[in-house]
């Protein structure tokens, strides 16, 4: 299995995202649980969008996975970019 970096970029309607995030949440966390996203959470400086750290074999099944996020699925992401990653130091298994 191959380490991404995912970043999104949201388009400008934050209260459409406000009222989806508790399903994005939970969306994220079934991710969390089962083992494909290692981490995630909002850029807090710039546009606004979000890094997440997904666990899968290829770009294409990263963004297959991802496709299921109510967030992609309301069109609230403007921009989806998947790049592997080869954490070298980290705290996680």
């Amino acid at each position: 299995m191959t380490t991404f970096v995912v970043e999104y970029r949201y388009d400008a309607r934050a209260a459409v995202r406000d009222e989806i995030r508790p399903r994005h949440r939970a969306f994220l966390g079934a991710l969390l649980a089962d083992g494909s996203l290692l981490a995630s959470g909002p850029i807090t400086d710039g546009p606004a969008g979000a890094l997440l750290l997904v666990v899968a074999q290829s770009v294409p099944a990263v963004e297959q996975l991802l496709d299921g996020d109510p967030f992609w699925q309301a069109g609230l992401v403007s921009a989806r970019t998947v790049r592997g990653w080869d954490p070298v130091l980290r705290s996680w298994d």
